[in-house]
């Protein structure tokens, strides 16, 4: 019979083993955003998932402020303007440039003779210029004064504190049915820019507009910041070492998320309807879907965690409870 003092070393023994592996887990965490505007460094603490599992996860506060490139531009400001006065659309699986001659052809595009986002007699594109007008156009009931607007809203209309806190699970807790991305988005870029879920692009052209996104994928709202709906190859990055692909970001349930394609260019084979597959290991993770589907992720496997504008929340995801 073990007596006593041996079982109370064994615990502490373990629970030892369980702080090193929260350590090393938060150091590999620390080490994969350092190219981010990180606010405040990566720190455990409790949090309560999407499902109501109570769990330990990691928090991150950070600024949407890419350090590799500049964001923008979006809109044309003439019919005249080439590819590079603008960004990309989204449509149907395709990427499209937001050129002078995208904004003639949306009539044609959309089968719809009532668009009209740029003015015939002088060719000049009717932009939303201002915070007030990119407000108005921007959110869901979209003012009518925007309808046939090129919607674009510009990071120094953020404050300059703005942040963003991401509170994501150190070990994925298996949900009873998939979680959708619609609300805390599909995950964390490493370089912190939000991986969001699908744009509202119903929503955007029911009143013709379109809201482009730069060449990166992101654009801006007012909440959360500069964000993604597509992956691009602004996010590649070297595979690590032994991976057949490169990491972009954590998703909002824990689980990696990696490129759309294999970094011989090949797709990735046996993916679930969420975009995840598991490794040869056995260790599951996600790849980014194709640009043009306007679906970084389809969904997740996992219970999520939270994303706040305060970052002293204490996250509680069990509110957002997936439905069936």
């Amino acid at each position: 019979m073990k007596t006593l003092p041996y079982l109370a070393a064994a615990m502490l023994i373990a629970t030892s083993a369980s702080a090193d592996t929260t350590d090393d887990r938060l150091h590999e965490i620390e080490h994969f955003f350092e190219n981010a505007v990180v606010l405040n460094e990566p720190k455990v603490v409790d949090c309560t998932l999407s499902g109501g599992t109570q769990t330990s996860c990691f928090s991150i506060t950070v600024k949407a402020e890419p350090q590799d490139y500049t964001p923008g531009p979006w809109c044309p400001t003439s019919i005249n303007d080439d590819a590079s006065a603008g960004g990309i659309w989204l449509n149907e699986g395709e990427v499209l440039d937001v050129d002078g001659t995208f904004i003639t052809e949306l009539s044609t595009l959309y089968g719809d003779e009532n668009w009209q986002l740029f003015n015939e007699a002088t060719g000049e594109v009717n932009v939303t210029d201002t915070q007030a007008s990119c407000e108005a156009a921007a959110r869901p009931d979209v003012d009518p004064e925007y309808n046939n607007f090129c919607v674009q809203c510009l990071p120094e209309y953020m404050d300059g504190d703005a942040s963003m806190t991401y509170i994501i699970p150190l070990e994925p807790q298996l949900s009873a049915q998939t979680v959708q991305t619609n609300t805390a988005g599909s995950g964390l870029a490493h370089n912190g820019v939000r991986l969001d879920g699908p744009a509202p692009v119903d929503a955007i052209l029911s009143a013709y507009t379109v809201a482009p996104f730069d060449d990166c994928g992101g654009h801006v709202n007012t909440h959360v910041g500069y964000h993604y709906h597509a992956v691009t190859d602004c996010l590649d990055q070297p595979a690590a070492d032994g991976k057949d692909a490169a990491q972009v970001g954590i998703a909002m349930d824990g689980h990696a998320i990696y490129t759309h394609l294999l970094s011989d260019g090949s797709e990735p084979e046996g993916l679930d309807a969420c975009n995840g597959h598991s490794d040869e290991n056995g260790v599951y993770h996600y790849h980014a879907g194709a640009a043009g589907t306007n679906a970084i992720l389809s969904c997740l496997k996992a219970e999520v965690g939270c994303a706040s504008e305060d970052p002293d929340a204490v996250c509680d995801a069990s509110a957002r409870r997936p439905r069936p």
